[in-house]
């Protein structure tokens, strides 16, 4: 029963994660019209609509991916990977969990040092500061080892990664 509430609760935060996903693609997409109209059609062309879809978009990528996509509808080279059994794709499996859990952990400290300097920079037109603007891949790092540690934990207990079936391709949205 705690499972399945618990279960509900992520699918719940999911779901919010996905209208956040689209609020930010509805308002980069307001953002790219507002820059075809002033710069086409008044001739008065605007630079806080570029920055500002180019900021959404970064945002978007890095947020869909920690929070929205699922981890079968990765990109993945399963050439090799779909076509053998349970227990050779769950060593796979744990083999990529602990390389990236190893990356993305040794990275984060320099990564979040990077993130932190960049307050003394600000964008051009909006003038948000880069670290505001960078902090999302901090966020997504940690959602990577966080997801990663969860694939390992899985593949440990006996668990083998889902095998990628063709036919139920999607497109993670």
């Amino acid at each position: 029963m705690q499972g399945s509430s618990a279960a509900r609760v992520l699918e719940w935060l999911r779901a919010r994660a996905e209208n956040v996903a689209c609020a930010m693609l509805a308002a980069m997409f307001v953002a790219f019209m507002l820059q075809i109209a002033f710069r086409y059609l008044l001739n008065m062309p605007i630079g806080w609509t570029h920055e500002i879809s180019v900021v959404l978009w970064i945002w978007l990528v890095l947020f869909g991916s920690a929070f929205v996509v699922r981890e079968r509808e990765e990109i993945r080279f399963d050439l090799v990977y779909g076509a053998v059994r349970d227990g050779p794709r769950r060593v796979m499996g744990l083999i990529t969990a602990a390389a990236l859990i190893f990356l993305f952990g040794i990275s984060l400290p320099a990564v979040i040092d990077y993130v932190t300097f960049m307050k003394v920079e600000r964008s051009a037109y909006l003038k948000i500061r880069f670290d505001y603007l960078y902090s999302i891949y901090v966020v997504f790092a940690v959602a990577m080892i966080i997801r990663y540690i969860w694939i390992a934990w899985l593949a440990v207990r006996g668990e083998a990664p889902e095998a990628y079936d063709p036919t139920k391709a999607s497109s993670g949205v």
